[in-house]
């Protein structure tokens, strides 16, 4: 049987694998690898669909010439879920009332849902809690589902516009000590909370560029690869959340101060140099 993914020949060798099934299952580890995912699947030219992929999945390799695996970049996919879902809010908003509580339990087994459900988990409660009328709201959950598009499909124009916040809130960071001291409590919860956003935001475009497969072992950061050092950065991010519940104020001030704010600087510019080489 001849094997062939995205129309070229693949130099496959089977091993114990009888039939369909047990080749995409053997496959599976490797497309993950690549980051693709297995999006149609034809058998001696004829496509499979829903109805027939039982039956494809059963037919044994000795009765097949040629089986063509089609493979879409889960990015691709991911982008794809992110749109379908912004259309499910405008489906969720023009819902009757009644078709409005049925919603969640519908929407929770549509592909999208599933996707998300993998891959972003937190859009995926979002999502749970909007479609079930809880939560903050569609419009916000709206401009959260359209910032991640952007992050897929633009991230060198995201990176752009997050500089700025980025400056604010470092800034923000040094003052933070003083603020604590002061008794200025709103205004130290939402330096931490817009914080960790921030530096959250960072980490996607770094993992959407890592995934696309982009030189990410060809930037450091203070002389210090950038998977290592967003290693740190993370663990630093950790201990001042952790410190922050715990309202141990003088290791939230020295942590803000001397760690993160010069950390989210470099990082952001490590970032921001990768996006470059993305874009040239």
């Amino acid at each position: 049987m001849k094997i062939r993914i995205n129309g070229v020949d693949a130099d496959i060798q089977l091993e114990t694998e009888q039939n369909v099934g047990e080749v995409l299952c053997a496959l599976d580890a490797w497309l993950n690898g690549t980051g693709h995912r297995l999006s149609g699947l034809s058998i001696d030219g004829e496509a499979a669909h829903t109805g027939s992929m039982e039956a494809c999945f059963g037919r044994t390799v000795d009765t097949i010439t040629t089986l063509d695996i089609y493979t879409t970049p889960v990015l691709q996919l991911f982008a794809e879920s992110l749109f379908n879902t912004i259309q499910d809010i405008n489906a969720y908003e023009a819902a009757a009332f009644e078709e409005k509580g049925r919603f969640a339990g519908q929407w929770q087994q549509s592909p999208q849902a599933l996707l998300l459900a993998e891959h972003s988990p937190d859009l995926f409660n979002w999502a749970s809690q909007t479609f079930s009328g809880e939560g903050s709201g569609t419009q916000v959950f709206r401009v959260l589902v359209e910032e991640r598009l952007r992050e897929l499909q633009d991230p060198a124009a995201e990176m752009s516009r997050t500089g700025p916040l980025v400056s604010e809130i470092c800034a923000r960071l040094e003052e933070l000590p003083l603020d604590i001291q002061t008794g200025k409590d709103a205004r130290a919860a939402e330096t931490v909370r817009t914080f960790s956003g921030v530096a959250e935001k960072v980490f996607r475009v770094f993992d959407v560029l890592k995934t696309e497969g982009f030189p990410v072992g060809e930037i450091t950061v203070e002389n210090m690869p950038i998977t290592a050092y967003i290693g740190e950065f993370s663990t630093a991010l950790r201990e001042l959340l952790a410190a922050y519940e715990q309202h141990d104020t003088v290791l939230v001030g020295d942590l803000a101060e001397y760690e993160m704010a010069p950390r989210l600087r470099s990082l952001h510019a490590a970032v921001v140099e990768l996006v470059t080489r993305r874009e040239l």
